[in-house]
């Protein structure tokens, strides 16, 4: 049996990419440290911009950030920043990336500080 799925109006008529995000991963609770550490970088890259451009752009930042593995992207040095921000696969703003890597050595800190 097909359920129709409800969706809200935000996600109707934007992409394919945000009706996915939409039916599979909005609102769903997140316990994995590798997906948590993703979203903690595409909202970062969100700011000021539309969701949409970010999930447009994810497979981008998948690839340059290490598939988001929160230990590599805490040692980018600031050689492979300068070469990420010529790429247009992700939103080129030199503070949202170098946030990033602040973000994955923060991180990191605070897996130390829960695990037991």
């Amino acid at each position: 049996m097909n359920k129709k799925i409800k969706r809200c109006r935000w996600a109707e008529g934007v992409s394919d990419a945000y009706i996915e995000y939409h039916d599979t991963e909005w609102g769903v609770p997140v316990r994995d440290d590798r997906v948590q550490f993703e979203f903690l970088i595409l909202e970062g890259a969100q700011a000021g911009l539309s969701w949409s451009t970010i999930l447009n752009k994810r497979a981008g930042y998948r690839k340059l950030f290490a598939d988001f593995d929160v230990n590599k992207v805490a040692r980018f040095t600031p050689k492979r920043i300068e070469k990420m921000l010529q790429d247009p696969a992700i939103v080129r703003n030199r503070l949202k990336v170098e946030s990033a890597v602040s973000n994955a050595k923060a991180f990191i800190a605070v897996q130390k500080a829960v695990s037991y």
